[in-house]
């Protein structure tokens, strides 16, 4: 009788805030790849001692995944999102050196240029002041988020115009890096969907995919979100 020996099943914990594109980012690559993981609530102003033990950095994402009594760490959301593409079937980078490229391109767009114009401005004075205990929000710095942000749904329009996804035909971790950023500042209802339909309709299509469940669950005590936030028809 040969005695049949029962693969172990890794476990994965992502250390997250729900007010974190580079969180949610992550949250949308382990569910595009189908990999169940248990999340744990940090908040990057106040890291707890395991969080700080996890990253030097002292900040989120972090990724944990144990097997057979090994554990190993993976902090920074594009550094996580590629070893999950490089570990588990399909890809989100991209089949070509050209698309990964532009792929990548795009990450570093919504990652630096529209966190610092957009992202930092809206959440930073209308969700993390408050939450940091760091006074009233700037009237004027949410003004200029709000008009900064138009000028990157004219961008995601006009590369929808001319690609099925926004990298090219297929989705990408750049729908989900920009997917991501806006579906934290539609949370707190700063998107101005009517006057972009193009990026309207490509949000729409991302927005009702499987792996977008968990991000319409959200719920942010003391923040809820608009009534069109979890609505697939918005």
């Amino acid at each position: 009788m040969v005695a049949i020996l029962a693969m172990s099943v890794a476990t994965y914990h992502l250390y997250h805030h729900p007010l974190s594109p580079a969180s949610r980012r992550v949250r949308l690559a382990l569910a595009e790849k189908s990999v169940a993981c248990a999340l744990v609530l940090e908040k990057p102003w106040d890291p707890s001692a395991v969080l700080r033990a996890l990253n030097p950095a002292s900040d989120v994402p972090v990724l944990v995944i144990e097997q057979d009594g090994d554990k190993q760490v993976l902090a920074e959301a594009q550094a996580i999102c590629e070893y999950l593409d490089e570990t588990h079937p399909g890809t989100l980078l991209g089949k070509t050196p050209w698309e990964r490229a532009e792929t990548r391109r795009l990450i570093g767009w919504f990652d630096r240029k529209m966190q610092a114009e957009v992202t930092d401005l809206l959440i930073g004075e209308k969700a993390l002041k408050r939450l940091c205990g760091y006074g009233e929000p700037d009237s004027a710095v949410i003004r200029a988020g709000c008009a900064n942000i138009k000028g990157h749904l004219e961008y995601i329009g006009w590369l929808t115009e001319r690609r099925n996804w926004l990298a090219g035909d297929a989705l990408t971790l750049a729908d989900l890096a920009a997917g991501a950023h806006l579906s934290v500042i539609d949370y707190m209802g700063d998107v101005p969907w009517n006057a972009f339909p193009l990026a309207k309709e490509w949000y729409a299509r991302l927005k009702s995919r499987p792996a977008f469940r968990s991000i319409l669950g959200d719920h942010i005590p003391g923040f809820p979100p608009p009534r069109h936030y979890a609505d697939l028809d918005f």
